[in-house]
């Protein structure tokens, strides 16, 4: 049978073509898809597993507080410190913002778990516009000292901290715990630090800032305004002596705190204190007066006014004091 010299040359055509196809499409996948390919594989082999801060979680248990120096704004903490990481971590890879720390031992140590029994010494910003019945906050600050937020972020756990029930600091009631972690930056523009603050509330004890500070002044003020029922001329020795008495107890008490641009609640107490003092001096020396030129009426008429005045202006003046210590 003859064979058409044309379909063959088709036909062959046809076949070489799907050759180029196939071969252009084979050539196209060696030189473009897997160079690609193994460029991708090769990136996520170079990638660093974790490419995230590391993640700490920090507690904090105090064991007992030591004196608190007011005039100086410093306290003295015992207290365990906790943290835990995926990856491997240290104490030297932090530190105390709002203090220093005095000693340091090692009570667990594991690659990824560590916990320190730590005293230090606390600094404080007192406010002391209640005082002597003010309250404060005592404050522990943590924070590591090279790795900003983006390399490092603290996460604080509640379940494990707080305070040990027996801790306690003389003179002061402790008032509850609070927690929080923040950013800090120290310069403009700078990424931020994690930081871990545990807050202690403390305020002095009422009953002992009663007996030692406001009883024998109270006392002072009474015997005071009783002499306004006197008519002699010794009356005036005896607002002299309470006048005295109330300023030396005045200094005793304010020398155990720091000067300060504001007034206390003592300073606004003792201003009413010695207001109340001065009146009834200068009763008494009116009264001294107009006794040595006889004039009993004019006496009477003082000693009347004067016990209708002076104390309930002193009381009154006292009561919205202490009111404005509620708000």
């Amino acid at each position: 049978m003859a064979v058409n010299p044309r379909t063959d040359d088709r036909y062959c055509n046809r076949v070489s073509g799907n050759i180029r196809v196939i071969l252009s499409a084979a050539i196209a996948i060696i030189l473009f898809v897997l160079p690609a390919a193994a460029v991708t594989d090769t990136a996520h082999l170079a990638q660093p597993a974790g490419t995230g801060p590391d993640i700490v979680e920090v507690s904090i248990y105090i064991i007992d507080f030591n004196r608190i120096d007011v005039e100086a704004g410093t306290v003295g903490v015992d207290f365990y410190l906790n943290l835990k990481s995926d990856t491997p971590v240290s104490i030297d890879d932090f530190e105390l913002m709002n203090g220093m720390i005095t000693s340091v031992s090692l009570v667990k140590d594991t690659p990824h778990e560590k916990e320190y029994r730590i005293i230090a010494v606390l600094t404080t910003e007192p406010d002391l516009g209640r005082y002597p019945f003010d309250r404060h906050t005592l404050s522990v600050r943590i924070e590591p000292k090279l790795k900003n937020e983006q390399e490092m972020v603290l996460v604080f756990d509640p379940a494990t901290s707080g305070i040990y029930a027996n801790a306690n600091v003389p003179g002061w009631t402790l008032t509850g715990t609070r927690s929080a972690v923040i950013n800090v930056t120290y310069l403009p523009g700078e990424v931020p630090y994690s930081q871990v603050v545990f807050d202690c509330g403390v305020e002095r004890d009422a009953a002992s800032t009663i007996l030692k500070f406001l009883l024998p002044l109270m006392l002072i003020v009474i015997i005071s305004l009783s002499s306004l029922m006197m008519k002699t001329t010794s009356r005036l020795g005896l607002n002299a002596s309470m006048f005295l008495a109330a300023v030396l107890i005045h200094w005793r008490v304010a020398d155990s705190i720091p000067l300060v641009a504001y007034a206390t609640f003592l300073d606004l107490f003792m201003i009413i204190t010695y207001a109340t003092l001065v009146m009834v001096l200068l009763s008494g020396i009116m009264t001294l007066k107009f006794l040595e030129s006889k004039d009993t009426a004019r006496v009477d008429q003082i000693n009347y006014w004067s016990i209708r005045i002076i104390p309930p202006v002193t009381i009154i003046l006292y009561i919205l004091l202490f009111v404005s210590l509620v708000f």
